[in-house]
């Protein structure tokens, strides 16, 4: 029970024994809605927003928002709560963008992300006058001046910078250093080369810079780099141009647990440390303290939400390892069969009895690296229970795919003993919808 504690404080172990997530039995929502079944805590999803906020009100006076990252996990009850939250709003597609003008999200509060946005979403993202656009690229410079100018428009931009910072992370999630996709580089003068482009485009007004360091970070020190480093460019276009940006966006990627052994930095922590840098920083380059933006994602929803699976076979190879089979796998959580990340998990039926069987938790897929986990240490498994994934919230939903022709499963949220759905499960009626003959 401390374990599974240790991994989120949503959940807990009830009287028969059961996985709760926010007070709920597990096995009886696995029951009410079938599996494979998300299921988030609201209270949890809040509590983490209220964290962030309570930071930007603390460290930096009130000058400053969290953005909810919502490729995390975007859909309308989220987007909602993040608004009801007072959090701003990070989307990086038209899609993201229109499922957050759906709920009346306030536009001006949205940060526009991507590295090779459609003219088609920076058309749409100028007609609801969506607050910063983050340009990526001299080509999307270039282009959303056009665009701009059509519609007889000045936006407001960021420009997103590399600022060649090495998070320590997976290679495929990091994105701060100089060879990624994303960004400008400092190193080869492309970032000062778009500042002054964007002076001279009549439809353009620079507003500040963005950057990413990467994802699931445990860290504060490269945070804190990224925040001298980004602040002395400020300090350079000041210098060279004159002109002193008064917003600076300093990305997301804070870790969560995802199992007992993870230690993720504290979120006051880590924005009091790097509040400091900022304050010190701009005292020492002659700055004003700019309006601070962060995007926290993962850690915003990834601890708040669980996925249960219902299992089938229980297959023992001796001397070799023991399968056991659920009724999902990389159809509704990729992230192992990319990134080979960790994750903890339980029989939700069995949850105070010993863990003490170690399996591989495999997919339903027609595919041999559709597995969830391996050397997973679990209770005693046997067909007909119910297995509970922990920590799932981000990036397993938003990721989902219909990969052998699996619906997609629902999500369901929790809040004060009631659950309800916010996303449906698909049936195979929805996989056909588009398809013609």
């Amino acid at each position: 029970m401390e374990l599974i504690m240790f991994v989120s404080d949503c959940l807990n172990v009830n009287k028969l024994g059961h996985l709760t997530i926010g007070g709920m039995d597990t096995v009886a929502l696995a029951e009410q809605y079938g599996t494979p079944l998300y299921v988030m805590d609201e209270a949890q999803i809040r509590s983490n927003c209220r964290k962030y906020k309570n930071s930007i009100d603390r460290f930096y006076s009130g000058n400053g928002i969290a953005a909810y990252a919502s490729k995390a996990l975007c859909c309308k009850a989220l987007c909602k709560i993040a608004m009801e939250e007072g959090m701003g709003l990070d989307v990086v597609s038209g899609g993201e963008l229109h499922t957050a003008m759906s709920v009346g999200f306030p536009p001006e509060h949205i940060f526009y992300h991507g590295n090779n946005k459609t003219v088609e979403e920076l058309v749409t993202a100028l007609q609801y006058g969506v607050g910063r656009i983050v340009v990526d690229n001299l080509t999307e410079l270039d282009v959303l001046n056009q665009l701009a100018s059509a519609q007889g428009k000045n936006v407001s931009i960021f420009f997103r910078v590399k600022p060649g910072i090495d998070a320590h992370t997976h290679e495929f999630i990091r994105t701060g250093q100089i060879d990624s996709k994303f960004g400008l580089a400092l190193e080869t003068g492309e970032a000062m080369q778009a500042v002054k482009l964007a002076s001279a485009y009549k439809n353009i007004t620079l507003k500040g810079l963005h950057c990413h360091i990467g994802s699931q970070i445990f860290d504060i020190e490269p945070f804190e780099l990224a925040a001298q480093v980004m602040l002395g460019f400020i300090a350079d276009i000041k210098r060279e141009t004159g002109m002193e940006l008064q917003e600076l966006n300093l990305g997301g990627g804070f870790g969560i647990k995802y199992v007992p052994d993870h230690q993720p930095v504290e979120y006051d922590r880590y924005m009091e440390r790097v509040s400091k840098v900022v304050h010190q920083t701009c005292a020492q380059l002659g700055l004003q303290i700019p309006y601070i933006i962060i995007e926290p994602g993962r850690s915003v929803v990834g601890n708040a939400g669980i996925t249960l699976y219902t299992i089938g076979a229980v297959k023992n190879i001796p001397n070799v390892r023991t399968y056991v089979s659920v009724d999902g796998g990389m159809t509704d959580n990729p992230r192992y069969a990319l990134y080979h990340s960790e994750y903890h998990a339980l029989v939700a039926n069995k949850a105070n009895q010993q863990r003490d069987m170690t399996v591989t938790v495999a997919g339903k897929c027609c595919e041999s690296g559709d597995l969830i986990g391996e050397g997973m240490l679990i209770q005693k498994a046997q067909a007909g229970d119910i297995l509970a994934v922990l920590a799932t919230g981000a990036y397993n939903y938003s990721m989902s795919s219909n990969y052998n022709r699996l619906p997609k499963p629902p999500v369901v949220m929790v809040k004060d003993g009631e659950s309800r759905v916010v996303i449906k499960r698909e049936t195979y009626d929805d996989i056909l919808k588009n398809d013609l003959l």
